[in-house]
């Protein structure tokens, strides 16, 4: 039996029908990654012992009744700046070298009491800074789909496990796009939950007010039982929602008649890749034979996006990574003299050049004489870009966008113009600056046969809305295809 071929899903139904053990699940994703790693650098540790151990005692747990979840069973990866107690954890950064968390994130213990196996920690842009997965201290990932190029940022470590047939699941955080772009240039499906739906305890933060961890896997069903999973109250986050409306799955529906749907035109102005703009435009005709209204509507803020979203980010960047000094943990510069010094070598050597350049422009904008020039009229603008998408929510059921202007860039390119590399994000930071919930599934691939993804938003706690409608997509668009099948051979 091809293991790999099943989603989580179905991977745990046979587990409970006996057709096939844990073991099994835990073994084939091993076999994968033996098999393909060494090439696509998805993972920066793995934990094969722990797991098959692991493997076992949930096979007597769903024996016994102990874990009754629907993704009891399955392997899955988690992005490495997510604490899992015991296990180094380095945001791909050197400045963590040796940081070993006594606690867990929240969101690991519900995977643990949900019966699911922790396979090991994947790669990431140092600290989620990054489009690439490039910015990693331990060496890039590639694309499964081509390993000429990159998987996207920051969760790409995450993105390209799955497409791999290396996890069958993911966990990915989301600052401005970081679960949904790598989910498009990878050919899975990611979602951002909305802000507080999961908690962010032991999530070590880039951007607190607009981080958020969210599921990726191989279709919309996967995401949507795993978002079950981590969603709900955590008392130990202070920005985590009490919410009541975390049956997720029920939406799995192919019946969209009579949505609505909102296309903002100026995401198809300019800077769009021609083949991307094809593929978005075909999906819109896809879901119009389904019986969905599709509108087109202005976006008037849309200029302002990047900026805000970047001088925000930057700004609680620069406070969050204060604490990585030398003095309690991680790396420390061996030689220095005084203080001060071991201050200012510490940093130096220890963060990459991407993490330094946002420190940088977050203490700027935060500086006596810039915070209101800056930041403050950058918190303004969020309001405003956020009272902008209120507007288009009292219309339209859910709102499309594409995941990227372009697909899968070709390694090395990117990190020669930041600045481009930035205005790459400008499909996705919106969703981020609004808390509000997104979802990319692929819709297409381009001439070189890399995948092409469609972005769905919905408005704050509406993640039943946008599944609902991508979970229809999917049902109609057919199985997407693997690597292996459409791709160059990872």
């Amino acid at each position: 039996m091809e293991l790999e071929k099943l989603t989580a899903l179905q991977l745990a139904d046979k587990i409970k029908k006996h057709e096939v053990s844990v073991l099994d699940g835990v073994k084939d994703v091993f076999s994968k990654i033996e098999e393909k790693d060494n090439r696509i650098h998805a993972y920066l540790d793995t934990y094969k012992k722990e797991a098959y151990a692991r493997a076992k005692e949930v096979e007597k747990g769903i024996e016994d009744g102990t874990y009754t979840s629907p993704l009891a069973g399955v392997p899955i990866a988690i992005k490495d700046n997510i604490c899992v107690q015991g296990k180094p954890t380095t945001c791909a950064s050197k400045i963590l070298e040796g940081f070993v968390p006594q606690y867990q994130a929240e969101v690991i213990s519900r995977l643990e009491k949900a019966g699911m196996i922790i396979i090991g920690k994947t790669n990431m842009d140092e600290f989620a800074m990054g489009s690439t997965t490039e910015t990693s201290a331990y060496g890039i990932t590639r694309n499964p789909w081509n390993t000429e190029h990159v998987p996207g940022g920051s969760s790409g470590g995450s993105c390209a496990a799955v497409a791999a047939g290396e996890a069958y699941l993911a966990l990915g955080s989301d600052t401005g796009g970081s679960i949904r772009q790598p989910s498009s240039y990878c050919g899975v499906t990611g979602m951002k939950p909305t802000y507080g739906t999961v908690s962010r305890y032991g999530l070590v933060a880039y951007a607190s007010s607009l981080d958020q961890i969210g599921p990726i896997g191989k279709d919309v069903a996967d995401c949507a039982a795993l978002l079950e999973v981590i969603a709900g109250h955590d008392p130990k986050d202070s920005t985590s929602i009490d919410r009541k409306d975390l049956d997720f799955s029920s939406e799995m529906t192919d019946k969209i008649t009579g949505m609505k749907f909102g296309v903002p035109k100026e995401y198809l102005s300019e800077g769009i890749s021609p083949e991307v703009k094809d593929a978005f435009m075909e999906t819109l005709k896809v879901l119009t034979q389904m019986g969905a209204i599709v509108e087109f509507f202005s976006v008037k803020t849309m200029e302002y996006m990047i900026p805000a979203y970047y001088i925000i980010a930057s700004a609680e960047a620069s406070s969050n990574l204060e604490r990585f000094d030398g003095v309690k943990y991680g790396y420390r510069a061996k030689e220095y003299d005084g203080l001060h010094d071991m201050y200012k070598r510490t940093r130096t050597e220890g963060f990459g050049e991407e993490v330094k350049r946002r420190i940088m422009l977050g203490s700027f904008v935060l500086s006596s004489g810039y915070y209101d020039a800056y930041y403050l009229k950058a918190l303004r603008t969020k309001a405003l870009i956020k009272k902008e998408f209120d507007q288009a929510f009292g219309k339209y059921d859910v709102l499309l966008a594409p995941a990227a202007p372009y697909t899968a860039p070709k390694i090395g390119e990117s990190l020669k113009d930041p600045m481009a590399m930035y205005l790459g994000d400008i499909y996705t930071v919106a969703v981020n600056l609004c808390g509000l919930p997104g979802i990319t599934v692929p819709c297409g691939k381009d001439s070189a046969g890399l995948p092409i993804g469609i972005q769905m938003i919905g408005d704050c706690f509406m993640e039943r809305k946008i599944l609902r409608a991508a979970h229809a997509y999917e049902s109609v668009r057919g199985d997407f295809g693997t690597p292996e099948e459409g791709g160059k051979r990872a």
